[in-house]
């Protein structure tokens, strides 16, 4: 049991990061739970209560807005909450042109795909540094290895995620914490809804379930995994754009993820 250790997960009231929180709770740690929609993260934290026997906190949060992270974060502290883990889950796509994209809708995404990403990662990680413990599980995408024609921004958003997080586990060497991507193909969740992705072939040759993402994204960066990708055919796609002309890649992205008839 780890009920002194406690796990902090964004994004949390569905998809891959409820999935998280669920495996989480099993293994024994204390959760905080952050989202916009604090009904979920209270059933959430009923069901967890009860089934695990584990502490769970819940913080409504809308994570794109600087000044929310803060006060969580503040919290916290004066509630003397150490978090151990931290689980950087919330995030969100928005799918077609960018010329016709909602320019408000795409800064949005930035601020919560990127800033909010990295702000929380600063606020958290030096406690674990000074322990000289913890860990850092960043939600990236297999759309971190290359550009996404018809999602450039989203596309272009997980690829910080990824750079970031390899460059953060290079300078933690030694340090005993762990630090990792989570790279997930087409994945069953509220993703695709909110991203508006129904119109896309993208979700159409099969997903993941999120409980089989998260639970090798755990395992995974438990065992000191920097870059995980889930699923073999997933791994393949991701693995072959290096072997590829860069406009090749753009083109088959935009093939693959181009509109239904």
């Amino acid at each position: 049991m780890n009920s002194n250790e406690y796990v902090l997960i964004t994004g949390a009231s569905g998809g891959i990061g409820m999935e998280l929180a669920k495996i989480a709770a099993e293994k024994g740690y204390a959760l905080i739970l952050a989202a916009r929609n604090e009904k979920k993260l209270l059933e959430l934290k009923e069901n967890l209560e009860k089934q695990y026997r584990t502490a769970v906190m819940v913080h409504q949060a809308d994570l794109s807005k600087p000044e929310e992270i803060s006060k969580m974060a503040e919290e916290l502290k004066q509630k003397q909450i150490h978090v151990s883990y931290l689980v950087n889950n919330a995030g969100f796509g928005l799918y077609g042109e960018f010329l016709e994209t909602n320019l408000e809708d795409e800064l949005n995404m930035i601020d919560l795909n990127i800033r909010s990403l990295t702000h929380m990662a600063k606020l958290f990680l030096p406690e674990m540094a000074e322990r000289k413990e913890g860990g850092i599980l960043n939600i990236a995408s297999t759309a971190a290895f290359q550009p996404g024609p018809l999602m450039a921004v989203y596309y272009a958003t997980k690829a910080y995620v990824l750079s970031f997080t390899e460059a953060l586990e290079n300078e933690l060497k030694g340090t005993n914490i762990k630090v990792s991507a989570l790279c997930p193909g087409p994945t069953a969740t509220g993703f695709s809804e909110r991203a508006d992705l129904g119109k896309s072939k993208l979700f159409n040759s099969g997903v993941m379930r999120a409980d089989q993402v998260a639970q090798i994204g755990f395992n995974e960066w438990m065992n000191g995994k920097t870059v995980i990708v889930p699923g073999f055919q997933n791994k393949l796609l991701a693995g072959s754009v290096r072997f590829m002309p860069r406009k090749m890649v753009t083109s088959v992205v935009r093939r693959v993820q181009g509109k239904n008839a």
